[in-house]
C-alpha cells in the first residue's frame, strides 16, 4: 500500500512535493486536481495512478538543427537513437538536421550532468533528448529522497541545457520487465520496481512543465506494451514477447520503436510525408512537396520522391523486430503517412501496383485514400532507406569509441583538443556517408481494374 500511496502523492501534488520555485498564496495557485492518465481494464494496472502527459506541441525542430540523443545503456544500445537519425534523415530531409548521440551504460543524471559540458556542448548542439531514469531508480521500490536527487539532477541538466540555448525533450524511463539480475543492490518486486519508474515519470513530467520544455513519455506506452503485446503477437513460452528485452531492462527494437515514436512525436513531428492524388477521370495528379509526379498513360504514374516513407521489414510477431515494434504505437498513423488517393474511379475493385508489390482495393478505398507506406512494407524505398540505415549505424557506432575510449581515455586527458581535432577527422567521411546516402527515389505506381 505504500508503494501505491507514493504513486499517487507524486501524481496528485508533484508541484507540491517536488517543485523549488517559490509558491504563490494558495487561494492563487491551481494544485489540480490533475488528469489522470486513461487506464485498461486489466488487473496489471490497478496499482498505477498515472498522472496524463502534456500534449505534443507544435514543431520543435528548426532547419539545420544540431540533436544531441543522450542517455544511459539504453542509448548506447544505438537502436532508439538510431531510429530517430534515420527518421530525421530520410523522411524529413528539408530539416537538414544532423545528429550525435551520448549513450553511456550504467549512467544515472548526475553522470551526464558532470560530463555534458566536454562531451556534449562542445560540439553546440541546438535540441537535445534526454532518457534517464532507469538506473536513477537503483532497481529498487521508490523512496521520496531518491526522487528528490533524480528530481534535482534532471532539473540541473535541463537548466544547462537551457543556459547554452539547446531546447529539450525530456524523457521519462521506460518501464521493466524482470528485475536486474546484475544488479547486487536491487531490491522490492517488480511491481515496486515498476511503481519507482512510474513515479520517476510523473516527476519528470514535473521538471518539463515547470521548465517549459518538451516532454516524451516512454513508460507509459512501453508498459502497456509490456502487458498486451504477447497475446497481440501469440507469444509462447517457448517464444516470448518481452518488449523491455531479454533481460527486463535493455529493450530488443521492438520496444526501441516505442522509445523512439515518443521522441519523435514531442518533437512535434505530424507525419505526413507525402500526399499523392490522382483524378483516373482525366489523368491528371499532384504531389506534396518533396514529390514530383508524372502521368504515363494506361493508369501508370511516375513519381520522384526526395522524401522516404519509414521502412521497415522483420517478422511480426518478433520483440526484436522494427517492423512489429510498430504495430505497439500508432507509428504509421502519427509519423509515416504516405498517402496515395486516386478519385474518379468507377465503382468496383483495382489493382494498385507499387513496385514489384501488388494489392487490390475497393473505388471508395482508394477515394478515401490508403497509406502506402503501412500497406506495403516491402517498396521501392526499402534499398535506399537501407543504405541511409546502414551509414546511420556506423556513424552512431564511432561516436560511442569517440566519447568512451578517446575523450575519456589517456588520449583525450594527454589533450583534449587534440584528440577532438583527430577524431573529428575520422567521423567526418562517417557523417558525410549519411547526407551522401539520401538520394531521390524514382518508382512507379499502377492502378487498373482488378478484373472478375
Amino acid at each position: 500500500m505504500l508503494a501505491s500511496l507514493v504513486i499517487f502523492v507524486v501524481a496528485t501534488a508533484s508541484s507540491v512535493a517536488w517543485s523549488q520555485q517559490p509558491q504563490a498564496p494558495a487561494a492563487a495557485v491551481e494544485f489540480g486536481p490533475y488528469e489522470y492518465e486513461v487506464k485498461p481494464d486489466d488487473e496489471a494496472f490497478r496499482k498505477f495512478n498515472l498522472r496524463k502527459a502534456p500534449p505534443v506541441g507544435p514543431l520543435l525542430l528548426q532547419r539545420g538543427d544540431r540533436l544531441a540523443i543522450c542517455g544511459d545503456s539504453i542509448t548506447e544500445q544505438k537502436r532508439y537513437s538510431r531510429i530517430i537519425e534515420t527518421y530525421l534523415t530520410a523522411c524529413v530531409p528539408q530539416l537538414e538536421i544532423t545528429a550525435r548521440q551520448y549513450g553511456w551504460s550504467g549512467e544515472k543524471t548526475d553522470g551526464f550532468l558532470r560530463r555534458m559540458g566536454q562531451d556534449c556542448l562542445r560540439f553546440k548542439p541546438t535540441i537535445a533528448t534526454l532518457s534517464y531514469g532507469m538506473n536513477d531508480a537503483r532497481y529498487r521500490p521508490f523512496d521520496v529522497t531518491n526522487g528528490q536527487w533524480y528530481e534535482d539532477h534532471y532539473r540541473a541538466t535541463v537548466q544547462k541545457f537551457k543556459n547554452a540555448g539547446v531546447r529539450v525533450v525530456l524523457g521519462s524511463p521506460g518501464c521493466a520487465g524482470k528485475t536486474a539480475s546484475w544488479v547486487d543492490s536491487r531490491s522490492g518486486t517488480l511491481d515496486e520496481q515498476n511503481e519507482n519508474l512510474c513515479a520517476l515519470r510523473d516527476i519528470a513530467i514535473e521538471v518539463a512543465q515547470s521548465e517549459n520544455v518538451a516532454f516524451a513519455d516512454v513508460f507509459w506506452p512501453m508498459l502497456q506494451a509490456q502487458v498486451f503485446a504477447p497475446g497481440q503477437h501469440g507469444a509462447t513460452a517457448d517464444k516470448p514477447y518481452e518488449v523491455a528485452g531479454k533481460d527486463g531492462i535493455h529493450p530488443g527494437w521492438a520496444g526501441h520503436v516505442i522509445m523512439a515514436y515518443a521522441y519523435l512525436r514531442a518533437m512535434g513531428l505530424d507525419g505526413k510525408i507525402a500526399d499523392l492524388s490522382i483524378d483516373m477521370a482525366d489523368g491528371t495528379a499532384s504531389a506534396s512537396e518533396g514529390h514530383s509526379i508524372e502521368p504515363l498513360g494506361d493508369g501508370k504514374f511516375r513519381v520522384t520522391s526526395s522524401r522516404y516513407p519509414f521502412c521497415a521489414s522483420g517478422q511480426l510477431d518478433s520483440d526484436d523486430s522494427i517492423r512489429s515494434g510498430m504495430t505497439l504505437v500508432p507509428f504509421n498513423d502519427d509519423l509515416n503517412q504516405f498517402r496515395l488517393t486516386a478519385t474518379g474511379l468507377a465503382d468496383g475493385r483495382y489493382r494498385v501496383e507499387w513496385g514489384d508489390q501488388s494489392k487490390e482495393y475497393s473505388a471508395s478505398e482508394l477515394a478515401a485514400g490508403i497509406n502506402l507506406a503501412e500497406e506495403f512494407p516491402q517498396n521501392p524505398f526499402s534499398a535506399a532507406f537501407d543504405r541511409v540505415d546502414q551509414a546511420v549505424a556506423a556513424k552512431q557506432a564511432y561516436e560511442t569509441g569517440q566519447v568512451k575510449k578517446v575523450f575519456h581515455g589517456p588520449r583525450g586527458k594527454a589533450d583534449m583538443d587534440k584528440a577532438v581535432a583527430e577524431t573529428e577527422a575520422q567521423r567526418k567521411p562517417l557523417a558525410d556517408a549519411v547526407h551522401a546516402a539520401m538520394v531521390p527515389v524514382a518508382h512507379e505506381i499502377t492502378i487498373t481494374p482488378a478484373g472478375p
